[in-house]
């Protein structure tokens, strides 16, 4: 079977093309065959006020995306950029080939691929930010 698979945990909240869906009392799962469908899952959403490190900004444009608040077509470009000027600063290996994936996602109009790819920057980026300010 191709496509996306979710796996929710008991009571967890997701958007799917703009509808928000709650899982039952157990884990689930939930295959999405639909190519190209917008989903979010809400524990990894970023809320506005949180938005205040480059990495968070470029994963942010991808939400917006994803919950339908803003127009790929329009978006896609200013992601683009965010992730050329990512790549400027994340400079090793691993971070490299995250910032490829989401590039190619996004190229292939798979953004929550791409917020996937971005978000697994949130921890390094962390990690540089806490080395700066100590």
């Amino acid at each position: 079977m191709s496509g996306l698979v979710l796996k929710l945990g008991p009571g967890e909240r997701v958007l799917i093309n703009g509808a928000v869906i709650e899982n039952g009392d157990r884990r689930n799962r939930l295959h999405i065959l639909t190519p190209n469908a917008n989903i979010l899952r809400l524990r990894d959403a970023i809320h506005p006020e949180e938005v205040n490190t480059p990495v968070r900004r470029v994963c942010y444009i991808a939400q917006l995306i994803l919950s339908g608040d803003a127009d790929p077509s329009e978006t896609r470009q200013q992601l683009l950029r965010g992730i050329e000027q990512l790549s400027q600063i994340l400079t090793d290996r691993d971070s490299k080939g995250q910032l490829d994936k989401a590039t190619e996602s996004i190229l292939s109009e798979r953004y929550y691929h791409a917020l996937k790819a971005l978000r697994s920057l949130l921890p390094r980026e962390q990690r540089l930010l806490s080395a700066a300010h100590a």
